[in-house]
């Protein structure tokens, strides 16, 4: 049982760690697309570091998932 409560929060706090990364990696590519667009000649739109969020979103999803199964689970 306490194996499975560690799982679960080990899990959950993976997943808030990876929501805040998430924020400060887009960030960082919005801002460095910005300045690319101004002064460097980039021709793809800023918004396009917001595709940076697909991964992070499943990883984070995939950590809230096996965060709810190991609370759910039963000792044997």
């Amino acid at each position: 049982m306490k194996n499975c409560k560690f799982w679960s929060y080990l899990f959950m706090a993976l997943a808030v760690l990876l929501s805040n990364v998430m924020c400060a990696a887009v960030a960082y590519n919005y801002c460095a697309m910005q300045w690319g667009i101004q002064y460097a000649g980039y021709s793809a739109p800023a918004s396009t570091a917001f595709l940076l969020v697909i991964p992070y979103a499943a990883g984070i999803v995939i950590c809230v998932v096996l965060a709810w199964f190991f609370s759910k689970k039963k000792p044997v």
